[in-house]
C-alpha cells in the first residue's frame, strides 16, 4: 500500500525515538542542502527532514524546492534544534510532484491577505489559512454534535425553491429558458410554466419556512447549507454565497429561542478552544500584530484567545430594540453597542414590525402604527449581527393578516398556512451565518477570508 504514512501533527506530538516511519507533505523550506521542513497540513507545524550530506544523489537534492511534495522513508530521532522535540532522518527521499521554485507564487515570505485571496487555490498552504480552515472544519464538525446531543434532527432544505422566506426579493433566479426568445405569455411577461419547474425558481436565500414544516412534526430540527443572497454589497461581512445554520423548535418562545443560541453560540466557541489551541495562539499573535498597526481607539483590547474565553465564560447582554437605539442616539453604528458600550455580544429584542418579516410573531398589547415583533438579534464584536431570529406567528388570523397586508399571496403559501391550520404551536428559531461565526473565532477581518472560495459581486473564480 503506497499510503501508509504517519500524518506530522501525530508525530509531533510524541516523544518516541528509533522508530522508522514514512511522512509526506509539501517543502516549506530546504536550508543549507540538508534540512527540509516537511507539511502535510494537519499542524501549522513542520516536521524536520535531515538529509544527510553525501547520501542523496544531487539530481533530488535540486529538485527538493519549496512547494514540491515529498515522501519520506526514515529514522525519528531527538531533535537538537528549537521548538520540536523529534526529527526524520531521512533514508529514502522521493519526489512526489516538482514545483519551479522561481515560479511558485507562495515563496517563503509573508504574503498580504490582499495576494493570496488571488492566489485562492494556494493559500490553504500558508499558516494563517491552515489554522483559518482547520478551525472552520471543526466549526462545521461541532454543530452537528451540539445539536444531535440535544436530540434535533438534521433535515436538508431545498436549495431550489419558489419561494422568497425573507421576502428581499434579491435572488438568484433558476431557469433552463433561453437569454434570448424566452416564451412570453398573453401578458408579455416570461412564460415559466414552460420552464423546467414549471415556474419561476431561484436559489434559496434561507431554509427556514421547510424547516418549521419539519418542526411541526419532529419538534427539534436544525439545517445546515448553503444559502445565497443576489446583494450588490461590497464588505468585509457579504457574500453572495454563504452557509447558514438554522435551528426550528416547535414548543419554544422568544427567551426558549434565545437560550438556545447563547448556549450554541458558546459551545461552539468551548469546542474550538479545547481542540485548536495551537491555531487559535497562532491567530492570536497573527491578531496582535495586525492590530499594533491601528490607532490605539480602533484596536480590540482584549486579545482573541481573551475575548473567546469572555464570550464563554458571561452571559450576553440583552436590551430591547428601543433602549439599542436609545445608547446609540449618537449617531454610532450598531457595533458600538458591543464594541464599546457593552464589550460583550449583545441580544436586541422586541424590533419594530414594519422592519421585519411576516413570519415574526406580533406582540401583545401593542399601540396602533407601534406594532412590535417577538424577534431577536445577536450583534457580536467585530462583526455585527452574527444571529437574526424570532418567535413564529402560530395565530392564523394573525398571520394571514400580517401576510396580506404585506401583499404575499395566501393561495401560494398554503402549505405553510397548513401547519397553523393543523395542530399550530408556537415554535421559534433563528439563523446563524456561519462565515460570521467562523469570522469572530477566528479574529480574521474579511468574510472572503473564511470560505474557501468567496463569491461576491463581479467574482466567481474556480
Amino acid at each position: 500500500m503506497f499510503n501508509q504514512r504517519i500524518k506530522i501533527k501525530q508525530l509531533l506530538s510524541g516523544t518516541a525515538t528509533g522508530i522508522e516511519v514514512v511522512v509526506m507533505g509539501w517543502v516549506r523550506t530546504f536550508r543549507n542542502n540538508q534540512f527540509i521542513a516537511l507539511n502535510d497540513g494537519s499542524t501549522n507545524a513542520n516536521i524536520q527532514i535531515v538529509a544527510s550530506l553525501g547520501e542523496f544523489d544531487d539530481a533530488i537534492l535540486k529538485r527538493i524546492t519549496t512547494g514540491a511534495s515529498l515522501k519520506i522513508i526514515g529514522t525519528v530521532v531527538e531533535s537538537l534544534g528549537k521548538g520540536q522535540t523529534v526529527e526524520v532522518k531521512a533514508t529514502s527521499i522521493e519526489i512526489l510532484g516538482d514545483s519551479d521554485a522561481e515560479k511558485y507564487p507562495l515563496q517563503p515570505k509573508k504574503h498580504s491577505l490582499e495576494f493570496l485571496r488571488e492566489k485562492a487555490h494556494l493559500r490553504f498552504r500558508t499558516n494563517t489559512f491552515g489554522s483559518v480552515f482547520r478551525i472552520r472544519h471543526s466549526l462545521a464538525f461541532t454543530v452537528h454534535q451540539f445539536f444531535n446531543d440535544r436530540g434535533f434532527l438534521y433535515l436538508h432544505t431545498p436549495i431550489i425553491t419558489s419561494s422568497d422566506a425573507e421576502g428581499a426579493g434579491e435572488m438568484f433566479r433558476v431557469t433552463t429558458l433561453p437569454l434570448e426568445g424566452a416564451p412570453k405569455n398573453d401578458a408579455g411577461e416570461i412564460d415559466f410554466t414552460q420552464d423546467f419547474f414549471g415556474k419561476s425558481t431561484n436559489l434559496t436565500v434561507s431554509g427556514q419556512l421547510e424547516g418549521e414544516l419539519g418542526a411541526m412534526a419532529f419538534s427539534d430540527i436544525y439545517t445546515f447549507g448553503p444559502t445565497f443572497r443576489a446583494e450588490n454589497s461590497n464588505t468585509t461581512r457579504h457574500l453572495a454565497e454563504f452557509w447558514m445554520i438554522e435551528p426550528e423548535v416547535a414548543f419554544n418562545d422568544l427567551e426558549d429561542n434565545m437560550n438556545l443560541a447563547e448556549d450554541f453560540i458558546k459551545h461552539l466557541i468551548a469546542y474550538v478552544m479545547k481542540n485548536n489551541i495551537d491555531d487559535l495562539q497562532f491567530l492570536d499573535t497573527r491578531l496582535a500584530e495586525e492590530e499594533k498597526q491601528l490607532p490605539t481607539e480602533k484596536r480590540s483590547g482584549l486579545g482573541l484567545i481573551e475575548k473567546l474565553k469572555f464570550v464563554v465564560e458571561n452571559g450576553f447582554e440583552r436590551i430591547t430594540y428601543t433602549e439599542a437605539i436609545e445608547i446609540i442616539s449618537s449617531g454610532e453604528h450598531e457595533r458600538y453597542l458591543v464594541e464599546q458600550h457593552f464589550k460583550k455580544p449583545v441580544i436586541v429584542t422586541g424590533y419594530p414590525a414594519a422592519i421585519k418579516a411576516f413570519y415574526m410573531r406580533m406582540n401583545d398589547g401593542c399601540e396602533p402604527g407601534k406594532e412590535t415583533v417577538a424577534a431577536m438579534d445577536i450583534l457580536a464584536p467585530g462583526i455585527g449581527e452574527i444571529v437574526g431570529g424570532s418567535q413564529r406567528e402560530e395565530r392564523l388570523e394573525k398571520l394571514e393578516a400580517r401576510m396580506n397586508a404585506m401583499h404575499i399571496p395566501l393561495q401560494e403559501m398554503s402549505y405553510y398556512l397548513d401547519t397553523r391550520r393543523f395542530g399550530s404551536v408556537p415554535h421559534a428559531g433563528f439563523g446563524l451565518g456561519f462565515e460570521r461565526m467562523v469570522q469572530f473565532v477566528t479574529g480574521m477581518t474579511n468574510i472572503r477570508d473564511v470560505i474557501p472560495f468567496a463569491r461576491t459581486p463581479k467574482n466567481c473564480e474556480y
